[in-house]
């Protein structure tokens, strides 16, 4: 057994984790948001390839994490930053119910949970 330690082995995570101490929390919140809006555009079809990549049952997932963390993050970050995420999230809704082939009742549609009703 090696008396390394994990910085040892891997000379670059201790710079790694400097550089994430230095990165405000509201910047991580907003990346983690966009980045499982992007994921959700992709798996509703949203993009130029479409249908290549469209999977309904992984988009209601990704559109549930992100109404969850916009809910458990509201009083943490400003509306400046949440605003626009809250709009995303709301077309993504809705674009979910349009791309369904038996759409949810409002109220049961992904995320909506934590955001109300979500009409068209």
């Amino acid at each position: 057994m090696s008396d390394a330690t994990p910085s040892s082995e891997n000379p670059g995570f201790d710079d790694m984790a400097r550089d994430i101490a230095e990165v405000p929390a509201v910047e991580v919140i907003v990346t983690v948001a966009v980045n499982l809006m992007s994921a959700a555009a992709v798996k509703l079809g949203l993009t130029e390839e479409g249908e290549d990549h469209k999977d309904l049952d992984e988009a209601r997932k990704l559109v549930h994490a992100l109404a969850g963390l916009l809910d458990a993050s509201t009083t943490e970050i400003s509306t400046f930053h949440a605003s626009p995420l809250r709009d995303g999230l709301k077309s993504l809704q809705l674009a979910f119910r349009e791309a369904s082939l038996v759409p949810d009742e409002p109220g049961h549609g992904p995320g909506e949970k934590y955001t109300g009703p979500v009409y068209g």
